[in-house]
């Protein structure tokens, strides 16, 4: 819509909702609140969206739900907000394209959408791993900073829904998807970092299986929540990529360029010396001194990409003004929840860890760096990523393989390739139950001291409804199997 912005008459404005989950729900209601004329599509047609669309009629929406509602672009649409999983070639959105119509996700419209005269700090976090815990981490940080605090966006909560709080938030902890991202031209936040980047998603970028085009194009979504930084653009020092995308942003004038390592810090750095993260960025005496914000025992569960992801989350509430203490104090407070290198049993010699959450190869990568031999669960959806890289890297560690899921054949030839030697065990079927024949066909292959490491690298939903309950039905299974033998 031209010149929708915060102050735009929307009482004028026909908006088309595209999707009804949570950010979607969330925007129509914001819209509605707004004036706006607003109708909503979605192809699902579950009891969750049907109450949703109860709501969203009561408050005069139109909705429409059910296989082919999402088809065709509306009469009279100004502007389309889509929800972050439907691809630009989707047929509504393609329309909407083709007709000059805007299409903005729900990160957008709440950036356009703050209130006039007031002010909310966004500190954007994107990567290809580690973006909620750091998202979590940084948010316990500015609470225990004294500041009002909300982690948002795609870490679960709205950011529209934040932006309208009445708790009145003066600074938010964004988690941006890829997706999400290609949706927010408009986006200038004040601090943003890039974590990482690997290949992940690249079956939503259509290029006809050019890997490399895709993945360009995803380095150049993640790239956005770089441009127009007003205060820090914070990098992984060990990765190139990250480095670069802060090199090519188009920055406010006397936003400074941020880096975090595993090593002991250059000027402009946080990183480690021994035992402590410390700051050799935000502090005057930064040529010659560094600052101890908290204890390598402070980051809870302990693995060298959680330690990035403490010193990624450290740099930008250090740029918001969090002093050192409050961030030590925010890392010991933090509860993650389950599903990240989460020892779930442990019996004979053997430790049973659920890293369901390592949804691509990059994030398995990390979590089997942590143990020294490895009974391997994995498979699910692969998201036309490849895993002969990952292999190779830890071929030596792989006691043995069980493979499930959509694309465990995949996983199945890039093992017989890359480390013939190890022992694979590929169960055929889509039904739940099948986890617990691979933890047992896991426990039958592992030997005192060895780890059976569930890090499927790969998403769940080809089986599950998401990472978590896979990560409960590993959890359950594991216990199962410990008892008998106990």
């Amino acid at each position: 819509m031209a010149g929708a912005d915060r102050t735009s008459p929307w009482g004028r404005a026909h908006a088309v909702v595209a999707g009804l989950g949570t950010s979607g729900y969330a925007a129509a209601d914001a819209l509605l609140e707004l004036g706006a004329s607003v109708t909503v599509l979605d192809d699902g047609d579950d009891e969750s969206l049907h109450e949703h669309a109860r709501i969203l009629e009561a408050l005069g929406a139109r909705v429409g739900l059910g296989p082919g509602s999402s088809a065709r672009l509306p009469d009279g649409a100004d502007v389309v907000i889509t929800s972050p999983g439907w691809r630009p070639d989707w047929p509504l959105l393609a329309q909407a394209a083709g007709a000059g119509v805007p299409i903005w996700g729900e990160p957008e419209l709440a950036w356009r959408l703050v209130p006039a005269g007031r002010s909310i700090a966004w500190l954007g976090i994107t990567g290809t791993n580690g973006k909620t815990t750091t998202t979590q981490m940084l948010d316990s940080m500015l609470r225990a900073g004294g500041f009002r605090s909300a982690a948002v966006g795609n870490i679960g909560r709205p950011i529209i829904e934040a932006i309208n709080d009445p708790a009145d938030y003066e600074v938010l902890a964004v988690e941006l998807s890829s997706f999400q991202l290609h949706w927010s031209p408009s986006l200038a936040l004040h601090s943003a970092a890039v974590l990482n980047l690997h290949a992940d998603h690249l079956e939503w970028y259509d290029y006809a299986g050019d890997t490399a085009a895709a993945m360009a194009a995803y380095g150049a979504d993640k790239a956005r929540i770089l441009h127009g930084v007003h205060h820090a653009c914070v990098y992984n020092a060990a990765e190139p990529a990250t480095r670069e995308m802060v090199a090519d942003a188009d920055v406010v004038e006397g936003a400074r360029a941020i880096g975090f390592t595993l090593g002991v810090p250059q000027v402009a750095q946080l990183g480690v010396v021994d035992d402590q993260l410390v700051d050799r960025a935000f502090i005057a005496q930064r040529q010659t001194s560094a600052l101890p914000l908290a204890s390598l025992d402070d980051v809870r569960p302990y693995a060298p990409h959680n330690v990035e992801n403490a010193l990624a989350a450290a740099a930008l509430a250090r740029s918001f003004g969090v002093a050192a203490p409050a961030v030590g104090q925010g890392l010991r407070e933090l509860d993650l929840g389950g599903h990240r290198i989460e020892t779930v049993a442990e019996a004979g010699g053997v430790r049973w860890v659920d890293d369901s959450k390592a949804t691509n190869p990059h994030a398995a990568n990390s979590s089997m760096r942590a143990f020294e031999h490895i009974v391997w669960i994995a498979g699910g959806q692969a998201k036309g990523t490849s895993f002969g890289g990952l292999i190779d890297a830890h071929r030596e560690r792989l006691r043995g393989v069980v493979l499930l899921g959509a694309d465990r054949r995949l996983i199945a030839d890039a093992l017989a390739e890359h480390a013939p030697e190890v022992p694979v065990v590929v169960l055929d079927g889509t039904d739940t139950a099948l986890m617990a024949e691979a933890v047992r066909r896991a426990a039958a292959m592992a030997v005192p001291g060895d780890t059976v490491l569930m890090a499927p690298g790969c998403a769940s939903k080809d089986m599950w409804p998401g990472y978590a309950q896979r990560g409960d039905d590993f959890a359950v299974a594991a216990r199962a199997v410990t008892a008998r033998g106990a």
